[in-house]
């Protein structure tokens, strides 16, 4: 829906007015910016104290203010599907898509696809968010893992806790850092501006990321990265790499928006999972191209001046 803010709103939050004309709380016109579905004038918000001016273009989606009382199975949605058995399936999310439904996302959810195809994890976890174990952002691209009993729910949730879960994602960061490798340890917590953003804060949770550049370059001054997630914090890497001054290349809410982004998205992709198996014990890895959007980026980067792409994957 688009709206035309009137000169009454002009100079006032965006949050703010979004709930005043979609009629939602101020709670769910912030969770809306937050999942990037608010845009003045064309341009996507993602702080909720941005300030509007008269004349501008308000545009959210037109569902906004509803919410689901139960999960409708969608077979439409495309799930790709990296690995199935009774107890656990590995899915390779596409950028842009929503794992679960949320403020602004109500239809077309990832996991209203696999409950069309999996009807058993109807009653596995939270009803609204079916065996989902750990969620990717809309944003990001890759692996993530979901459970099919409620057994190896509560098997593979507590491997998260626990941090036995090898969690590692490929992203594309501004600059050139001087150390090639490294371990990024600071706590992070909601904003104080904007709840909605995170921030490294003395006071926030232990967050801990390790790092490894696999390539730079020049013109633009990028790089590749590996980061291996040790804590499972919200937007982790995009915070962290950011708090470094290496923001991911297309994070506009991160600082990484800069003139030059060829991509609409952070360039933040996971590209490999590995857990015990819930039933059996055994290690199991699995592992997630990078996602043609971030190989054109990387290719119109030309070849890098340091390191190589052959452990890009």
């Amino acid at each position: 829906m688009n709206e035309v803010i009137p000169d009454a709103l002009d100079g006032e939050r965006i949050d703010r007015v979004l709930s005043m004309v979609a009629d939602v709380s101020r709670s769910t016109a912030a969770d809306a910016i937050a999942g990037e579905q608010v845009s003045l004038d064309g341009s996507v918000v993602t702080a909720r104290s941005t300030r509007v001016r008269a004349d501008q273009t308000l545009t959210f989606p037109p569902d906004l203010g509803e919410t689901v009382e139960f999960l409708e199975p969608d077979p439409d949605v495309h799930v790709d599907v990296l690995h199935v058995d009774e107890q656990v399936i590995v899915v390779n999310k596409l950028p842009g898509q929503v794992v679960h439904p949320g403020a602004g996302n109500t239809t077309g959810t990832v996991a209203q696809g696999l409950l069309a195809r999996y009807p058993d994890i109807a009653d596995v976890g939270d009803p609204m968010r079916p065996g989902i174990v750990h969620r990717l952002d809309k944003g990001t691209s890759g692996v993530f893992m979901v459970a099919r009993t409620p057994a190896a729910y509560d098997d593979l949730v507590a491997q998260l806790k626990a941090r036995t879960v090898a969690r590692t994602y490929r992203a594309v960061a501004w600059g050139n850092p001087d150390a090639r490798e490294g371990i990024i340890d600071a706590p992070l917590g909601r904003g104080v501006r904007d709840a909605t953003r995170m921030t490294v804060r003395e006071d926030g949770k232990p967050a801990r990321t390790t790092y490894r550049v696999l390539a730079m370059w020049a013109k633009p001054a990028v790089c590749l990265v590996s980061c291996v997630l040790d804590t499972g914090r919200t937007h982790q890497i995009r915070v962290h790499l950011e708090a470094i001054h290496h923001p991911v290349y297309g994070d506009t809410r991160y600082s990484g928006g800069r003139q030059g982004s060829t991509i609409d998205r952070p360039a933040l992709h996971a590209a490999s999972l590995g857990f015990r198996h819930p039933a059996t014990g055994e290690w199991c890895e699995f592992a997630s191209p990078l996602p043609e959007d971030m190989v054109a980026v990387l290719d119109s980067f030309g070849a890098p001046e340091w390191g190589s792409l052959s452990d890009v994957g």
